[in-house]
């Protein structure tokens, strides 16, 4: 095992129509040492496709789990089937390009101890607003509804500072992710993105962006089947998010219009993506 070797963990779920460009791309790219993916219950053939690749390429292995324990649970099962020095957590309707996972692992390198991202853009071309993001305010959420908005935008640099990335795609060396204890497995999907990025930077080491390391992103093809489950959970774990991080510098006030405002907002939330189709 070379101190490059990067493994892709890749979790998937309902992901048939993605996962074999997901699977394709990994295959060719630099340094991409190991790939494992974890399905979460799929009943779409996502497996199939799996193991056809699987069955000529010795790199792949996988994990079929009979129900759905979450993105998390998924992420550090992959982790832990694999012992390369890089894990590269890989969304199944993420496409790198050959240089993608060993250039975010450089620019890693070069930071010292980070966590890194890459600019992800949809098949028009537009960009994921997701990619670079600062830590939620909930208080401040409360005053002014516009700070719901995550999102921070490039500041021209290749290689940007911020406070999260995207959980489409993650990169950054075995022994970080070891010493923060990898996943809070109490997210099922959403947030554990953000909580992760809190706790690289609590560890003391860098979350950044490499703004020139463009990816397509398919975003959402997983989650369409189930957009009010979806909606429960992106929810659920924004109020773990506040509960675990930021509840115990507020009063209960504060706390209890924090619940009102995730709670009241999931139903708005779900009957718009029901509208949406």
């Amino acid at each position: 095992m070379s101190g490059d070797d990067i493994a892709a963990i890749v979790v998937s779920y309902r992901s048939a129509a993605t996962i074999d460009a997901c699977l394709r791309h990994l295959r060719v790219a630099r340094d991409v040492a190991q790939i494992r993916v974890v399905d979460n219950g799929s009943d779409d053939g996502t497996m199939e496709c799996v193991q056809r690749h699987a069955a000529v390429d010795p790199r792949i292995r996988f994990v079929a789990n009979p129900d759905n324990p979450g993105f998390a649970v998924g992420c550090n099962q992959g982790a832990n089937d694999s012992d390369a020095p890089w894990l590269a957590f890989v969304n199944p309707d993420l496409m790198v390009a050959t240089d993608d996972l060993a250039r975010l692992r450089d620019d890693a390198r070069l930071l010292g101890e980070a966590l890194v991202g890459a600019d992800l853009v949809d098949e028009s071309g537009d960009h994921d607003p997701a990619a670079r993001r600062r830590d939620p305010d909930f208080a401040a959420m409360l005053r002014n509804p516009v700070m719901r908005d995550l999102s921070v935008a490039s500041n021209g640099e290749s290689l940007q500072r911020v406070a999260a990335v995207s959980g489409a795609l993650m990169l950054m060396s075995r022994a970080l992710f070891e010493r923060i204890d990898g996943f809070d497995q109490e997210y099922r999907l959403h947030a554990e993105d953000l909580d992760l990025c809190r706790r690289v930077r609590a560890a003391g080491a860098i979350v950044a962006i490499d703004n020139s390391v463009v990816v397509t992103h398919l975003r959402g093809v997983s989650s369409r089947s189930r957009p009010i489950f979806v909606e429960w959970h992106k929810h659920r774990g924004l109020w773990r998010y506040f509960r675990k991080f930021d509840a115990v510098d507020h009063g209960f006030a504060t706390r209890a219009l924090v619940f009102a405002m995730v709670w009241t907002r999931f139903p708005l939330a779900a009957i718009a993506k029901l509208a949406r189709g």
